[in-house]
């Protein structure tokens, strides 16, 4: 991201110039307040809860513990930029589909965290899931059906990969 004055970021795809005063704002804060990007929620503020869950160059982070400049020329996804406008990622779908919310504050941080793991390691046990969903808070109890949303997704990331292979290629 060449040619910015200012610290730089593409968001969701979008080139992005950080405030002079970003350098106090929190990643969360700035996309929240500056962006208007709502997906991320604020949680703790510590990054123990997992709901502010942002992806950084398609790795999870918490976005409520990173300096707005600290992913200066890096790319930041949010919940908004998972899929083409329009549309849901597979996780996104898999998690309607499967009921998979009580109140939702937790689904963003879910949802991160089950796209980052799908796209890392596309078929997980349950075990795997488990672990990687771990650290993220639900106070609504609905952890069995954030279970099988993400077991559900990697099927339906499975099966688009499969139907887009051209006939004859291996599957």
């Amino acid at each position: 991201m060449t040619g910015c004055a200012a610290p730089c970021l593409s968001v969701n795809g979008q080139v992005c110039t950080l405030p002079e005063g970003a350098a106090d704002a929190s990643l969360l804060h700035w996309l929240r307040n500056d962006l208007g990007l709502n997906g991320p929620k604020y949680g703790c503020g510590l990054g123990q809860c997992g709901a502010c869950t942002v992806l950084v160059d398609g790795v999870a982070a918490r976005a409520c513990v990173i300096p707005a400049v600290g992913v200066a020329g890096r790319e930041v996804t949010t919940l908004e930029g998972l899929a083409p406008p329009g549309q849901w990622h597979p996780v996104q779908q898999a998690f309607v589909d499967e009921q998979a919310a009580q109140c939702g504050y937790c689904l963003n941080g879910m949802v991160m965290m089950a796209a980052a793991l799908l796209a890392r390691q596309p078929q997980p046990s349950e075990a795997d899931i488990r672990r990687e969903l771990s650290h993220n808070l639900c106070r609504c109890g609905t952890h069995l059906s954030i279970l099988r949303a993400v077991q559900k997704a990697a099927l339906l990331m499975a099966n688009c990969s499969t139907s887009a292979a051209p006939a004859g290629a291996p599957r």
